[in-house]
């Protein structure tokens, strides 16, 4: 039936996390669901993004303490060398294994997942231009979902050749470790990947345009983690611009500027950019559907409770979107529930972008939830504001290394946000969101018991004190 084409409920264009959230979400509600992906489901966090990067984190993790074992607690181990090909075997296992368990779980859903590129050709229409299926049609009863995620932003210099100058997709993959990297943001990537790379015996050059790292997260967040950073003998440059870079066959030469006009000239092995990514909309066609993305390539919702563009049936999900959406695999997950939800025709509540963790997972980690205290008094709000360095409790002695607790809440009322630094931080936000997500009062927050001896401790704290009922904070 390809010159006439097929009928399905649903069909979603892209299997990255929004994408395949959805279609399984929307196969669980009886829904007949084509799902079409060129590459491989699971998208840039499974195969290039979070999933590996974690996995290489975590082997830092482990280099990094046998050094805190011998420097710190006298265990007197040695690192012998770093086996690039186990420990990236290791990683790619790890990959394959989650790979396999999304194919798993569409074909238990039953859902049909077309291998190849699709194109819009109407606002219930699609055409697989590519694979297998080349030519096939499909009409969508319910709805289509665009869900073709991003990709990374490459600034003006030298282009990327998956070997001295390398994007965050592929810095995973790049050749050996370097000995030397400058890595060309600060935001979150490129702060996770200069943590990495420093773990890993490397001298390691982090440049921000912006006065700060992490620039969309609280200033105290970025203070601590900077202060961090440098003590891992990581070079910060914030505040600062690559000039130039010229690639020879030892590496890079970069020339960076700063805001006061200083110039640093830099030697590495390896240029790492990690400015930010750009959604993927090449060949979706979207004009067919009388759709156009906005100035900045997103495409926008003109329902943000549905997710809904302009033309109706058509979704948005995942790196498509603009902001307040975050860009971030688990706020992904929720859009692509929403969705399928609606599309099913029940009526779920919208994604509260505010309640959305937010995790870097360098070392020291951070992890925030809600409004920083510049945005709480921006928007209006009296805010109370109380910190705690983590070693101020014993579990925070016990590991070293620092780090913050750090509470806003409107005076008298709810909790507006909560920012955390150092060791572990990444598992210890969730309670947040509940907190701040259910609008929870200090008050009631300190009723409840934090276990002790742990770093959770600090969170209890800091709300006891806010309750007027602290104890060890000062």
């Amino acid at each position: 039936m390809r010159d006439g084409g097929q009928e399905t409920d649903v069909i979603v264009i892209g299997g990255g996390t929004g994408g395949y959230s959805t279609a399984l979400r929307a196969a669980a509600l009886g829904l007949d669901v084509i799902l079409a992906e060129r590459d491989l489901v699971g998208g840039t966090c499974l195969h290039r993004g979070c999933i590996p990067s974690k996995a290489m984190l975590h082997a830092a993790e482990l280099v990094d303490g046998m050094v805190e074992a011998r420097e710190r607690w006298g265990v007197k181990a040695s690192l012998e060398e770093v086996d690039w090909s186990a420990l990236t075997a290791t990683r790619d296992d790890i990959v394959s294994r989650n790979h396999r368990g999304v194919e798993g779980n569409l074909a238990h859903a039953r859902v049909r997942v077309v291998r190849g590129s699709a194109s819009l050709t109407g606002p219930r229409t699609v055409r697989v231009d590519s694979g297998a299926e080349a030519g096939a049609r499909w009409t969508a009863r319910r709805g289509i979902v665009l869900a073709t995620g991003s990709r990374p932003r490459t600034p003006p210099g030298p282009a990327p050749d998956g070997r001295r100058v390398v994007t965050s997709d592929d810095a995973l993959f790049a050749p050996g470790l370097p000995g030397s990297v400058l890595v060309l943001g600060g935001g979150a990537i490129g702060v996770e990947y200069a943590s990495l790379h420093r773990s890993m015996g490397a001298e390691v050059t982090l440049v921000e345009a912006a006065d700060r790292l992490l620039p969309l997260e609280d200033s105290d967040v970025s203070r601590h983690l900077t202060r961090g950073l440098k003590k891992r003998g990581i070079d910060v440059l914030a505040g600062a611009r690559l000039e130039d870079a010229q690639v020879h066959e030892g590496g890079v030469r970069a020339t960076v500027r700063t805001a006061r006009g200083e110039v640093h000239v830099r030697e590495a092995e390896r240029l790492l950019v990690a400015v930010g990514r750009v959604p993927v909309t090449d060949g979706l066609n979207l004009s067919a559907a009388g759709l156009a993305t906005d100035a900045r390539g997103f495409v926008a919702p003109a329902d943000w409770a549905r997710l809904e563009t302009a033309v109706p049936g058509i979704h948005v999900v995942g790196d498509l979107l603009p902001p307040p959406s975050l860009g971030l695999a688990h706020a992904s997950f929720a859009e692509g529930l929403l969705v399928a939800e609606t599309l099913a025709g029940r009526t779920p509540r919208p994604v509260d972008y505010a309640a959305v963790p937010r995790v870097t997972y360098s070392s020291p980690q951070t992890a925030s939830v809600g409004l920083s205290e510049a945005e709480a008094r921006d928007r209006g709000h009296e805010a109370e504001v109380n910190t705690m360095p983590l070693t101020a409790v014993a579990k925070g002695m016990v590991h070293g290394q620092g780090g913050l607790v750090k509470v806003v809440a409107e005076k008298g009322g709810r909790v507006l946000g909560v920012h955390l630094v150092g060791p572990h931080v990444s598992e210890m936000i969730a309670e947040s969101q509940l907190i701040v997500g259910w609008e929870a009062e200090a008050a009631d927050v300190a009723q409840h018991i934090h276990p002790h001896p742990t770093l959770s401790e600090a969170v209890g704290e800091v709300f006891l004190s806010l309750a007027g009922r602290g104890l060890h904070q000062r």
